[in-house]
C-alpha cells in the first residue's frame, strides 16, 4: 500500500517551503493544497488545531505541524534516500541549532523592513545584515552548510532566499553587497531542482509583501 501524503502549504512561505525542499529531495509524491491564511480551511484547523498555521504534512491521515519537525520526520520515515541530517550526534545538534536560530531571528527582524518606517524599518536592516553575516561564517569555505552535501541547514535557510528580493526592493539595500559567500550559495542551491523547482517567483513574494505593506502605510 502506497503511502498517502498530502501537504497543506501556501505558496509564499518559506516555512512551507522547507517541506518542499525535503519531498523533492526524497522523491516523495504527494497531494499539495494551498491555503488561504486569511480564510483558514476546516481541514487546515482540523489537522492544525493548537496553531492553526501551515505547514502540515499528513501521512496516511495523521498529521505533523512545524516545518523543521516535519523536515526530521520526513528525513527519519524515508531514510533510504538522500539523508538530511548529519549522521554525526554533534553536527546534527549544530544543524538543529541554527535552524533554530533562523526560526527565532530573521523572520521577525525581517518583518521590520515591509511593516515599519524610518528608524524601525533600518533598524530590522540592519539586523537581518547581522544575521545573515553570522550564517556566512557558519557556511564558511564550505559547498553547504553540512559540507558537500545539501542537507538540513540549507533547506532551513535557502526558502528566505525567495524573499530577499522583496527585502531588498522594500528596504532600499543590497544582500549580495553585505554576504556575497552566501549569495553565491544561494546561486548554488538553486542549481538543484528539488530547490528551483520548489522556490516561489522572488518578483512574485515582493508583489505579496507590497499589496501586505499598504496595510502599514
Amino acid at each position: 500500500m502506497a503511502d498517502e501524503v498530502v501537504l497543506l502549504d501556501t505558496n509564499v512561505s518559506m516555512f512551507g517551503m522547507r517541506v518542499r525542499f525535503a519531498l523533492a529531495e526524497k522523491g516523495i509524491q504527494y497531494e499539495y493544497k494551498e491555503q488561504d491564511l486569511l480564510n483558514k480551511t476546516p481541514l487546515l484547523l482540523q489537522m492544525n488545531p493548537i496553531h492553526k498555521q501551515i505547514p502540515v504534512l499528513i501521512h496516511n491521515g495523521k498529521p505533523i505541524c512545524e516545518s523543521s519537525i516535519i523536515v526530521e520526520y520526513i528525513d527519519e520515515f524515508w531514510k533510504d534516500k538522500a539523508p538530511l541530517l548529519p549522521s554525526d550526534p554533534y553536527e546534527r545538534a549544530q544543524a538543529r541549532f541554527w535552524v533554530d536560530f533562523i526560526d527565532k531571528k530573521i523572520y521577525e527582524s525581517a518583518k521590520k523592513i515591509y511593516t515599519k518606517k524610518g528608524e524601525e524599518q533600518e533598524g530590522g536592516k540592519k539586523e537581518v545584515i547581522e544575521i545573515l553575516k553570522q550564517l556566512e561564517q557558519v557556511l564558511g569555505e564550505k559547498a553547504y552548510f553540512g559540507g558537500e552535501c545539501f542537507g538540513y541547514l540549507d533547506i532551513g535557510l535557502i526558502g528566505f532566499s525567495s524573499w530577499f528580493y522583496a527585502y531588498e526592493t522594500i528596504g532600499n539595500f543590497s544582500i549580495e553587497a553585505e554576504c556575497p559567500k552566501l549569495i553565491s550559495w544561494v546561486k548554488r542551491c538553486l542549481e538543484k531542482e528539488s530547490v528551483s523547482n520548489s522556490l516561489p517567483d522572488p518578483k512574485k513574494v515582493c508583489e505579496s509583501l507590497l499589496q501586505f505593506k499598504k496595510r502599514f502605510d
